[in-house]
């Protein structure tokens, strides 16, 4: 099975609200767009404000969508094979701040939900528009705020490259790294994990049962040690067998924030001593399933840490799926991989446009 229709399959619960959603507001007030069914809102500008106007109105100005999907009436062709016969609604302000509900409720966060409406009026204002256009219209919108930020972990010549990997508990960080350890082993790298949640025996454990499975070795010390300590002995060791990369677990206590900002310090003083220029990459893992909350993790993290990229996981089991859109919205952190499963293929590289179809339920 493709990563993609694994990602569709299991996103249903977003794609479902939002394509249901979809449905539903074209079926509000929509009406049989045959070929006598052209009226005055069916040309440019028409209806009481043009696109440009109302996207003007909305939010800054903004790159609209392809043109290709701007919702004109079909040629003969279209009409004789049936396409005419698809309800259409006059895209206007009713339906407009429906579809801006609508994504919020996705978890698209109302910043982001207010542009991405306004670009899909862009060009289609006044006119009538059917549940696929439409849909196709959000995906392209999607997949445009996406493009930038889908960029896989970096690689370095520099040997080893030191991974820290940080988020709360409960977001899958753990289970992350040994899919992540796993795929660079398979790939031909030497890896090296630090289990650096010392304080946490169940993710010290995981660890162990994904190296494990991989062949890596994980480096651990007794419950409640020093991470730095731990982190300092791990790349000391890496450094010595010769290994690519040293992935880095860390706690993730945010009950307390300036305990765990002056453990990740530590963890960073000490290893720079071994490595001026470690940690290369800072990792920040998010659970889907918290939705917003995904937001406020980021602007902790890039706080207390250097975050240099984002792995989202659960997407499967969650129907907030837009809250991915929304941090790239917002934050422009590169988005490296998400996870939708346990297994070790369930986590893959990030892709805007299969990530865009598979959230709006449109055909890959």
């Amino acid at each position: 099975m493709s990563f993609f229709k694994k990602l569709k399959d299991r996103l249903l619960r977003s794609s479902d609200r939002i394509g249901d959603g979809l449905e539903a507001l074209v079926a509000e007030g929509a009406e049989v767009a045959g070929p006598e069914a052209a009226g005055p809102g069916e040309g440019l500008g028409a209806g009481p404000a043009s696109g440009a106007s109302r996207a003007a109105d909305i939010a800054p100005a903004a790159k609209p969508v392809s043109a290709a999907l701007s919702g004109e009436k079909p040629g003969l062709i279209g009409r004789l094979l049936g396409r005419s016969e698809e309800p259409r609604r006059i895209l206007d302000d009713a339906m407009l701040e429906s579809l801006e509900e609508l994504l919020i409720q996705a978890d698209m966060g109302v910043d982001t939900a207010v542009r991405v409406t306004a670009n899909i009026a862009e060009g289609r204002f006044g006119r009538r528009i059917s549940t696929t256009e439409l849909r196709d219209a959000l995906a392209a919108e999607v997949a445009r705020i996406m493009e930038p930020v889908a960029r896989p972990m970096p690689l370095y010549p520099q040997k080893p490259q030191v991974v820290l990997v940080v988020g709360v508990n409960g977001s899958g960080k753990t289970t992350t790294i040994g899919k992540l350890a796993s795929q660079f082993k398979a790939a031909g790298k030497t890896v090296v994990i630090a289990a650096g949640d010392t304080f946490r025996a169940a993710a010290v454990e995981q660890l162990q049962i994904w190296g494990q499975r991989a062949g890596v070795p994980v480096l651990t010390a007794p419950e409640g040690s020093d991470p730095a300590s731990l982190a300092f002995d791990a790349l000391t060791r890496a450094r010595a067998d010769g290994a690519d990369l040293l992935m880095i677990d860390t706690a993730g206590r945010l009950q307390n924030r300036a305990d765990l900002m002056e453990e990740l310090a530590k963890i960073v003083r000490v290893i720079r001593k071994v490595d001026p220029t470690a940690p290369h990459n800072t990792l920040l893992v998010l659970d889907a399933t918290t939705g917003q909350n995904a937001v406020t993790q980021v602007d902790i993290f890039r706080k207390i840490a250097d975050v240099s990229g984002l792995v989202m996981t659960k997407l499967d089991g969650t129907a907030k799926g837009g809250v991915l859109v929304a941090l790239a919205d917002r934050f422009g952190l590169p988005i490296h991989a998400i996870g939708v499963g346990e297994q070790i293929d369930d986590l893959a590289p990030f892709d805007p446009e299969d990530f865009a179809k598979a959230l709006v339920g449109a055909e890959g």
